[in-house]
């Protein structure tokens, strides 16, 4: 197979036929024609692997049947013709497993969220990504997205003035029914605390919840009180859950999370309120930011190249001009440019732009404090100083 020596080359673990995520990460990765998939381990099904392997266009020397081989022959592979990230699309029990072997032989990871399936093993890959030359970044999504990043702009330079309340909602539908018993491999592995860990719902979409809120907030979440539920009788881990907390600077929220809202489909929102006034941004209808002021009418901003009113970092995650929808696959395709870019720039740790090893740690240091308040008879948790 031959490559294009411009572009970033980029292997895959997991992903494979039948898997939503990992189409996704492929068609983002391709987005801006930085970077080129040239090789895989999709599934542990070989037949499942293959398939995939060829719909992608790769040869069966480059489409290996486990991470362990992937690992250990592309490192054998000449420097011009092997690959140089990893994306990780497995279920949670891996992330950290593949994250490490492919740092200590030398490659920079993507990985999905959560980081690890606990906050020790999160540390574990925190201190051997410093030791390396390697980046690593995570992929929250929504963080791409430039109306995400118009709001934060606003809420550093004070446009509502002292921070006071933060409320974050993630509800889905799709668990409202047992799917983990009619054969969904995406429900099975999301209930499953081998594969999962600690959480299913929190782990899954509150760890989005709650990176939204520490991003556009600009605060850390040092506390917290929360509940989680298991609606199914059946259902090993949490399906729903909530949490008040408090950050660092004063300001306290509301965070809810869950899969069982019958009917919603991915409805993230949230809410942002100083002494000023508010903004408020939803996944669903991210092209617009509502900002409301105190004393003044409310007005939208737009996203677009074109559009006025925009901070210097909004402007450059829009592609197009206003009134042509950007959405899910071009604020992962934002989070892949700044990340190919970084590795051509030759920087180590964490890409510009693109969540890291910092945004993992905080989400297993939520992820922890939500599990242990549910199990604990005191009020608030404190969450632990990382990241």
């Amino acid at each position: 197979m031959k490559t294009n020596q411009n572009k970033v080359r980029m292997g895959m673990v997991g992903g494979g036929e039948g898997a939503f995520i990992g189409a996704v990460h492929r068609s983002a990765a391709a987005l801006d024609a930085r970077i080129e998939l040239v090789c895989g381990a999709f599934s542990r099904d070989p037949g499942n692997n293959q398939r995939t392997a060829a719909d992608l266009g790769l040869t069966s020397e480059r489409t290996y049947h486990s991470w362990q081989a992937l690992i250990e022959q592309e490192a054998q592979r000449p420097t011009s013709e092997r690959m140089e990230m990893l994306v990780i699309a497995t279920p949670n029990h891996l992330h950290v497993p593949i994250a490490l072997a492919a740092i200590n032989a030398g490659f920079h990871v993507f990985s999905e969220k959560p980081a690890a399936v606990s906050l020790e093993e999160a540390q574990q890959l925190a201190q051997a990504l410093e030791a390396s030359n390697c980046l690593y970044g995570l992929a929250h999504t929504y963080l791409g997205y430039p109306m995400v990043w118009q709001a934060r702009e606003m809420v550093r330079e004070g446009a509502l003035g002292t921070l006071r309340k933060i409320y974050v909602e993630y509800p889905q539908g799709w668990l409202s029914e047992n799917q983990e018993a009619q054969d969904n491999k995406q429900a099975a592995w999301r209930c499953d605390p081998s594969l999962a860990g600690a959480s299913g719902c929190m782990a899954d979409i509150g760890t989005h919840a709650f990176g939204l809120a520490e991003f556009i907030g600009g605060q850390q979440i040092t506390a917290l009180c929360a509940e989680l539920n298991t609606h199914l009788p059946a259902r090993q881990l949490d399906d729903d859950g909530a949490a008040l907390f408090r950050t660092r600077n004063g300001a306290t929220g509301v965070l809810i999370a869950s899969q069982v809202c019958a009917g919603e489909e991915n409805a993230l929102k949230i809410r942002v309120y100083g002494d000023k006034g508010g903004l408020e941004w939803q996944q669903m209808s991210p092209n617009s930011l509502i900002h409301r002021q105190l004393g003044q009418p409310m007005r939208v901003l737009r996203a677009g190249v074109d559009q006025p009113g925009l901070g210097t970092e909004a402007l450059r995650r829009c592609r197009l001009p206003g009134g042509h929808p950007e959405g899910y696959l071009e604020a992962m395709g934002n989070l892949y440019r700044d990340f190919a870019a970084a590795i051509r720039d030759g920087a180590a740790g964490s890409a510009p732009g693109v969540p890291g090893i910092s945004a993992g740690l905080r989400g297993m240091a939520f992820i922890e404090a939500v599990v242990a308040s549910r199990e604990s008879d005191t009020k608030w948790i404190e969450l632990p100083d990382v990241g």
